[in-house]
């Protein structure tokens, strides 16, 4: 282990990898393994004491083979530093098989914990001013919690407050002077949410009060992927990469920490690696493909909205002409929401129905040529494939093969 630090104890707040996941079908192994290399580079650079990993290693339960395998190499990596690594598990992360041979690991320096019968054991730490005890929460289900705690109520704030006596309970047996963090997996009250983490409310209530952590010199926050200060003590840093285009404008790193002798005195926050910048965009079609100012973004993920009046053919296709890396298209028509007519179903006959949800959802009516198409395709979906064919050249008209 290394000597204690003379200036106060490090840490590096990180959390909510969620390695193994996709970006609307893109892989992001390669983004996450870039930032595990500038993560071991800041952990070596800036002579860190502790790195604090907040829950959601990884993106499900059950994660692919790859996913581990950088999980592993990141873990590896961070021991050999000779800096101490806390992690918790998240609401994504399978607690079980995260903390698979922890005790083995915690003799390498590597604390994983995401056991209820371990929240108030702390991670010991030291430094030229004392202790520094680190208790990792794992994410807290509510009604795993109220089983395993048999607790009165089922909520987050029933667990988590719970937790937090616990942890109290132990800071009370330590010598005077002993600085505490506190990781958690939670969405507390002051975050803003983004599109990409799940939801996590029981009964229709998912945040807890910032009060819960006024107690401990420093809370490393992880479940929101936006980094926030919600006190000068704690903190959410974000992902360390964009998981939804809600993220577009977030920037993405870690909080380095400083724990002086009465506590916290300094965060700043270590931008990440950004390998594709995000790009939401809006307007008519041909404006995007025109408009020499959105150049920028011709190697960004890009999510279109466009403002058509109505729905331009083959949008997506001419749009990535322009924008290779497009990903997700969206319609919003200039003259205000689609129309909410009520069609009538009843009586009428499939080829009908269908001609009027074209022109629903894109704002005109099928062309002679569309329309023969739709009934030849009806046509094909029926148990009674003579009669259609017959209804096939009574709705097509004098234009049969139009549109093969």
């Amino acid at each position: 282990m290394p000597p204690p630090s003379v200036s106060g104890m490090r840490l590096l707040h990180t959390s909510d990898w969620h390695l193994g996941r996709s970006f609307h079908g893109e892989d992001l192994l390669g983004a996450q393994a870039a930032f595990v290399d500038h993560l071991v580079e800041t952990v070596t650079r800036e002579q860190v004491d502790a790195v604090l990993v907040a829950g959601d290693v990884y993106d499900r339960a059950l994660p692919p083979v790859d996913a581990v395998a950088l999980a592993d190499e990141a873990f590896h990596r961070l021991a050999a530093t000779r800096a101490r690594v806390v992690v918790t598990s998240g609401n994504h992360d399978s607690a079980r098989r995260l903390g698979f041979n922890a005790r083995l690991v915690d003799l390498a320096g590597v604390h994983l914990r995401t056991e209820l019968s371990r929240v108030g054991e702390p991670v010991l730490l030291e430094d030229a001013h004392g202790q520094v005890a680190v208790h990792g929460l794992p994410y807290l289900d509510p009604d795993v919690a109220r089983v395993a705690w048999d607790l009165p109520t089922r909520s987050h704030h029933t667990a988590l407050a719970h937790a937090v006596g616990l942890v109290r309970a132990d800071l009370a047996t330590r010598p005077a002077g002993t600085r505490s963090v506190v990781l958690a997996h939670a969405f507390v009250t002051g975050g803003q949410p983004s599109d990409s983490e799940r939801d996590i409310a029981v009964g229709g209530v998912s945040a807890v009060p910032t009060e819960l952590f006024e107690p401990f010199d420093y809370t490393a926050l992880g479940h929101l992927h936006g980094r926030a200060t919600l006190t000068p003590t704690v903190r959410y840093c974000g992902s360390p990469v964009a998981y939804s285009f809600s993220e577009a404008h977030h920037v993405k790193g870690s909080w380095l920490v400083d724990l002086g002798p009465r506590g916290t005195t300094q965060a700043q926050f270590v931008e990440a690696p950004v390998t594709r910048r995000l790009a939401v965009l809006e307007g008519e079609l041909e404006q995007l493909l025109a408009d020499p100012a959105l150049a920028r973004h011709e190697t960004a993920w890009v999510q279109a909205t466009l403002t058509d009046a109505s729905r331009p053919d083959q949008a997506m296709e001419r749009l990535r002409r322009r924008f290779p890396h497009a990903l997700a298209l969206r319609f919003a028509p200039v003259g205000g929401a689609p129309s909410t007519r009520r069609h009538l179903v009843a009586g009428r006959s499939a080829h009908d129905v269908t001609l009027d949800f074209v022109e629903h959802v894109r704002g005109r009516a099928a062309t002679d040529a569309e329309s023969a198409l739709l009934a030849e395709a009806l046509a094909c979906c029926s148990e009674d494939r003579e009669l259609d064919l017959e209804r096939v050249g009574a709705a097509a008209g004098a234009a049969p093969d139009a549109g093969r």
